[in-house]
């Protein structure tokens, strides 16, 4: 049905009831299909050549318009808050206040940077951010067969719409809920806009009204993908879901965390840096037979 997933890199723990849910997602058919998808280390690559790529936070962080002290504070900040929010021996109640201090934290020292609106697409463009291998199919396929993307990211949203524009794919039927920066009369950054969005609050709490998923409550068949346990609540803001496929990329930290992905997740992919399998099972779904 869709040989994508022999891969090597996939790991399933109901064969039978993943078979079924992407049987029933192309019987429902492409009008009634969305994709609801995480950005950083989702969409785009968590490493190439054995290093890390940088997420949407980090292409600031370590951009030229950092003072050096702000990135050694932001450095800190990254090693004591990091290993917490992917702890999986720690409950959700007790990493969720310690991801808001580190998101505020984060935002504030960037707010005292001066950082230039105008800067922002020559800071993505000397980054070394990469899509995953087979973006360029996803983002066209979605488009062609006019099926709504939505991005929630706890990520900055002008970063990664720089992003997508840079690689030609920002389609008219993608959608993106973020942190987006609020800049000044003269375009310099002065803080960040509300509500926060950090990894373990992407559900109806940020969505004001979800107005985006009450627009699309047609659309009942939904393919989330994620990379961590707080990307599962992102759909929760539709109003009827018929049909789920919960793609999870489990990229760091593999065995200790492979047991609690495989009980979130439909399907997991460990260390995969590419869309291979979503745009297998997209061929299949979009695709009359």
């Amino acid at each position: 049905m869709v040989p994508e997933l022999e891969s090597a890199t996939v790991r399933i723990l109901h064969p039978e009831r993943v078979t079924g849910i992407i049987r029933s997602l192309k019987e429902q058919g492409t009008s009634k299909l969305q994709v609801i998808s995480d950005f950083d280390m989702t969409l785009s690559r968590f490493g190439c050549n054995g290093r890390r790529c940088p997420t949407s936070h980090n292409i600031l962080n370590d951009s030229r318009v950092i003072s050096e002290d702000s990135k050694r504070k932001l450095k800190d900040l990254l090693h004591y808050y990091y290993p917490i929010e992917i702890d999986p021996n720690r409950t959700l109640e007790e990493k969720r206040p310690l991801m808001v201090e580190w998101w505020s934290r984060v935002h504030e020292l960037l707010s005292q940077q001066s950082i230039r609106k105008g800067d922002i697409a020559q800071i993505v463009s000397e980054s070394g951010v990469m899509l995953r291998d087979g973006f360029k199919e996803l983002f066209d396929q979605l488009h062609k067969y006019n099926v709504p993307l939505f991005i929630f990211s706890a990520g900055v949203g002008d970063v990664l719409e720089e992003i997508i524009r840079q690689a030609n794919v920002f389609y008219s039927n993608i959608n993106v809920v973020s942190n987006y920066m609020d800049f000044d009369e003269n375009g310099v950054l002065t803080r960040f806009k509300g509500p926060l969005i950090h990894t373990y609050n992407k559900n109806n709490s940020v969505l004001q009204g979800t107005e985006y998923f009450q627009e699309l409550s047609t659309r009942t068949s939904i393919i989330l993908l994620g990379d961590s346990m707080g990307d599962l609540t992102m759909a929760d803001g539709v109003p009827s879901v018929e049909n789920i496929l919960k793609i999870g990329f489990l990229n760091d930290k593999v065995e200790e965390r492979r047991g609690k992905y495989l009980g979130a997740y439909d399907i997991v992919l460990e260390r995969d840096e590419t869309l291979d399998v979503a745009n297998g099972i997209l061929r299949y779904i979009l695709t009359e037979t």
